[in-house]
C-alpha cells in the first residue's frame, strides 16, 4: 500500500489545474505582457496630455560677436533669460485630446482583457483535448494488451495446428494498426501540449481532472474585444473636436525676463539696457484653409461610423454565439447519456464476445469488430465529458465573463 501510495505522490506532485496553468499564463504569456505594455504606453500619453495644461517655463542663453562693429552697437553681447508661458484658451483642443488619449486607454485596457480571455479559452480547448487524446490513448493501450494477448494465443494455436494462418494475420493487421494509432495519437499529445505550453509559458507535465462550475443565473455582458471597439470609436469622434479646435481663437500670454552684458564699447558702440521684463499676449484664429479641416474632420468621422458598423456586428455575432453556447451545453450532456450508455453496451457485449471467442465459438472477425467497438465507445464517453466542459467555457467567454473564475 505504501509503495503504491509513493508510486502515485508525482502525480499528484506535478499534476497541473486548469486554473493554476490559466494563472501562469495571464502573468507570462508574450501576447499579454505586450498588451499590458501598450497600455502602460497609453497611460503614459494620459499623463502628457494632462500636463499640458501646466505653463511653461523655458531659459535660454545666447552670445553675439560682431568682427566689424556696427554704430551704436556693442561688439560682443552675452545674453540669458527665461520665459514663462500659459495657453489661456485653445479652443477646447487640450482638453478633446485628453479625453482622446482617455478613451484610447480604455480601449488599451479593454483589449488587454479581451487577449486575456481569448487565450485563457485557447488554453481550456488545448487543456480538455489532451485529456480526450489521453483517454483515447489508454483506450487503445488496454486494446493492444487484449490484442497481444490473443495474437501470443492465436500463435500458439496455429504452432500447434489448430488455427490457420489466416487467423494469426488478421490478428497481427488489427495489432499493428492499432500501434499505428497509438503512435499517431502520442504525436497529436506532443502536439497540442507544445501549443499550450507556448500560451502558458512554462512546460505542461500531467494535467488534473478541473471542471467548470456549472451557470446559475449568469448576467450576460458585451466581450471586452467589442468594448475596445466602442472606446476606439470615443477616441477618434474626440480627434475629431480637437482638430477643430484651430477655427477658435487660441489666446496664450508670456512673459520674458532676460540680462545682457557688454564687451567692446565705446561712444560710438553705448551698451544697451542690462535688464528686460516683457509682457507679450498673442491671439491666433484662422480665418479660412480651403475647408482642409473641415474635409479632415469629415474623413475621422467616417472611420468612427465603420467602428460603429463593426460595433453592431460584434454584438450580433456575440449574441449568436451565446446562444450556441448554451444549445452546445444542452447538447453535449445528451451526448454523455448516449456514449454512456454504449460504452455499457459495448463492455458488456465485449465481455460476452470475448468469452466465446476464447470457446472457440465465434471467429476472430466479431472479436475484432467487439474489441474496436468497445475502445471507440471508451474514447467518445470521456471525449464527450470534455467537450462538456469546453461547452461550459464558451459559455462563460460569450456570457462576457472572465473563465479562469468559474473553475
Amino acid at each position: 500500500m505504501k509503495f503504491l501510495l509513493l508510486i502515485s505522490l508525482p502525480i499528484f506532485i506535478y499534476a497541473s489545474s486548469l486554473k493554476s496553468l490559466l494563472n501562469h499564463a495571464l502573468d507570462n504569456n508574450n501576447l499579454v505582457l505586450s498588451r499590458n505594455l501598450n497600455q502602460q504606453a497609453k497611460q503614459a500619453e494620459v499623463d502628457s496630455k494632462r500636463s499640458a495644461y501646466y505653463p511653461t517655463l523655458d531659459v535660454g542663453a545666447n552670445y553675439q560677436s560682431l568682427n566689424e562693429r556696427t554704430p551704436f552697437y556693442p561688439g560682443d553681447i552675452y545674453g540669458a533669460g527665461a520665459t514663462l508661458g500659459l495657453d489661456i484658451y485653445d479652443g477646447g483642443r487640450k482638453s478633446s485630446q485628453l479625453e482622446q488619449k482617455k478613451s484610447e486607454l480604455k480601449a488599451s485596457s479593454f483589449d488587454t482583457q479581451a487577449i486575456k480571455t481569448s487565450i485563457s479559452l485557447q488554453i481550456v480547448q488545448d487543456f480538455y483535448t489532451i485529456k480526450s487524446l489521453e483517454a483515447t490513448l489508454a483506450s487503445r493501450m488496454n486494446a493492444k494488451k487484449s490484442l497481444q494477448a490473443q495474437l501470443e494465443r492465436m500463435k500458439k494455436f496455429y504452432d500447434a495446428k489448430l488455427a490457420t494462418r489466416d487467423d494469426v494475420d488478421r490478428l497481427q493487421s488489427a495489432f499493428d494498426t492499432n500501434i499505428y494509432q497509438i503512435e499517431s495519437i502520442k504525436f497529436d499529445i506532443l502536439a497540442t501540449k507544445r501549443s499550450l505550453e507556448l500560451k502558458i509559458g512554462k512546460k505542461v507535465l500531467d494535467l488534473d481532472n478541473s471542471k467548470f462550475k456549472r451557470p446559475y443565473d449568469e448576467n450576460y455582458e458585451l466581450v471586452d474585444s467589442t468594448k475596445s471597439l466602442m472606446a476606439q470609436e470615443e477616441a477618434i469622434i474626440k480627434s475629431s473636436e480637437s482638430i477643430e479646435s484651430v477655427y477658435y481663437p487660441n489666446i496664450r500670454v508670456e512673459e520674458s525676463y532676460s540680462i545682457y552684458r557688454y564687451d567692446r564699447t565705446d561712444a560710438f558702440h553705448p551698451e544697451g539696457a542690462e535688464k528686460q521684463n516683457k509682457i507679450l499676449v498673442s491671439l491666433n484664429m484662422r480665418l479660412f484653409d480651403g475647408g482642409t479641416i473641415k474635409q479632415e474632420k469629415q474623413a475621422i468621422l467616417l472611420n468612427s461610423q465603420a467602428l460603429n458598423q463593426e460595433v453592431l456586428y460584434k454584438k450580433q455575432e456575440q449574441k449568436i454565439q451565446y446562444d450556441l453556447a448554451l444549445s452546445r451545453i444542452q447538447t453535449s450532456k445528451i451526448k454523455i447519456k448516449s456514449a454512456k450508455s454504449a460504452l455499457v453496451s459495448a463492455k458488456s457485449s465485449f465481455k460476452t464476445i470475448e468469452e466465446k471467442y476464447n470457446a472457440g465459438i465465434v471467429d476472430n472477425i466479431v472479436y475484432l469488430d467487439a474489441l474496436s467497438t468497445q475502445t471507440s465507445a471508451e474514447a467518445l464517453y470521456q471525449s464527450s465529458l470534455n467537450d462538456l466542459e469546453i461547452a461550459y467555457a464558451m459559455y462563460y467567454y460569450y456570457a462576457g465573463k472572465n473563465i479562469g473564475d468559474y473553475l
